[in-house]
């Protein structure tokens, strides 16, 4: 099988289950955005994937994503800088992404502030919620990454006093080793907080190849599936 027909065929099974999501849950597909993950791929299969009708697509890592960027001929894509960000990278990743998945802290905002004075249109941001956070300890996170709820605020106000960025909502990562259902429901409710201070910020960004329809059934706006369309990686040993 070549690899246009491998990607579509995939690309057609995930459309199809999001499709039956929706339906479950009283969704509309129109309000869901897919974005295939390409992390780790060539810049042809973005290029394919933009022929099989695909729009936006997410990349963890600035120095492959930088020159993939530059590579791929598809000029109509939605690229999302889905990664934990260091500020030094904040230049870098606001050359060429649309929106940045992982805004969890007050140094990145300022980073980014500067960053982001050349551009000619805002870089949405998404603040990244650690939804494994000890209520008691606001300023802890564990390793995943992702600011404690009670900062999503003040992370907000901050964003929105910056005139080329934009509060565009959440992004979380489900806990592992745990059913996702009760994390996910619990990003919804931060999304509505948030969504009361800022009215734009509706994206919930949540859901990946193994939980997308979980996401979906509380309120999941853009998924991130990598896997489930591009297939496994083999390592070579």
């Amino acid at each position: 099988m070549d690899r246009r027909t491998e990607l579509s065929q995939n690309l057609a099974e995930v459309n199809n289950s999001i499709s039956s999501a929706c339906a479950k849950y009283g969704r509309s597909v129109d309000d869901v955005t897919l974005i295939v993950v390409t992390k780790t791929w060539p810049a042809s299969d973005v290029d394919l994937l933009a022929e099989l009708g695909v729009t936006d697509v997410g990349e963890n890592r600035d120095q492959e994503a930088k020159p993939k960027h530059a590579e791929v001929q598809a000029k109509n894509l939605t690229w999302h800088a889905i990664g934990q960000l260091q500020t030094n990278k904040a230049k870098s990743v606001a050359s060429w992404a649309d929106v940045l998945h992982s805004v969890d802290r007050l140094d990145l905002v300022t980073a980014l502030a500067k960053a982001v004075t050349v551009r000619t249109k805002p870089l949405k941001c998404l603040i990244q919620v650690n939804l494994e956070s000890d209520p008691a300890a606001p300023g802890v996170t564990d390793h995943r990454g992702g600011a404690h709820p009670q900062l999503v605020k003040q992370l907000a106000d901050q964003i929105s006093l910056v005139p080329n960025l934009a509060v565009a909502g959440v992004m979380a990562v489900a806990p592992l080793g745990v059913e996702p259902e009760p994390a996910l429901k619990y990003l919804s409710e931060i999304s509505a907080q948030l969504i009361s201070d800022y009215p734009n910020a509706k994206w919930i960004s949540a859901g990946m190849s193994g939980d997308f329809e979980v996401a979906l059934k509380y309120g999941a706006t853009h998924l991130r599936i990598g896997s489930s369309i591009l297939g496994h990686r083999v390592l070579k040993g």
